[in-house]
């Protein structure tokens, strides 16, 4: 297992961990109109331009040289948490067959490491209300539940949690 800064070459791999695990956990709880929207918002252009933007930072994990996983991290726009030196985990995604392989806690160091030196004192992030795993997840790395938002999935409003921590 590999963890390393994501490269411009490593979005397309992004992007398919991304569709796969969402779709894998979530496309279930989803009217197919639904989904269909949400997804359509995710373009090359889209995550090209996150990417260019200094003020985000992807990592890849890889396992056997393929890519299994990724975090991303990106100012903080999560209500609950109170402004100042604080960055949110825009996401945290693996592939199925990366569960259980640490792939999921090692990109949470990085994204962990990377907060602090880019100056955060705090990390925010949402999940789901109902995925159990995750909250799991996020609670042995010191998070706390903060409150709900609503997360549009295209007209289907999901009721998501605020998480943060302190680092």
């Amino acid at each position: 297992m590999t963890i390393r800064p994501a490269t411009a070459a490593d979005l397309p791999a992004i992007d398919r961990v991304f569709r796969t695990s969402f779709c894998d956990t979530f496309a279930h709880l989803y009217d197919p109109a639904d989904l269909k929207a949400f997804l359509h918002g995710f373009t090359p252009e889209a995550w090209a331009a996150e990417f260019a933007d200094p003020a985000y930072a992807f990592a890849v994990g890889e396992t056997d040289g393929a890519v299994v996983g990724y975090a991303k991290l990106g100012p903080n726009k999560l209500p609950h948490v109170e402004p100042g030196a604080v960055i949110e985990l825009k996401q945290l995604y693996l592939l199925k067959q990366a569960h259980g392989t640490g792939v999921a806690p090692a990109l949470m160091d990085w994204a962990l490491g990377q907060a602090r030196r880019r100056g955060a004192e705090r990390m925010a992030l949402s999940v789901w209300s109902e995925n159990w795993r995750a909250q799991a997840f996020y609670r042995r790395f010191g998070f706390e539940d903060r409150g709900p938002v609503h997360f549009m999935v295209g007209n289907q409003a999901d009721e998501d949690r605020v998480w943060e921590t302190r680092l």
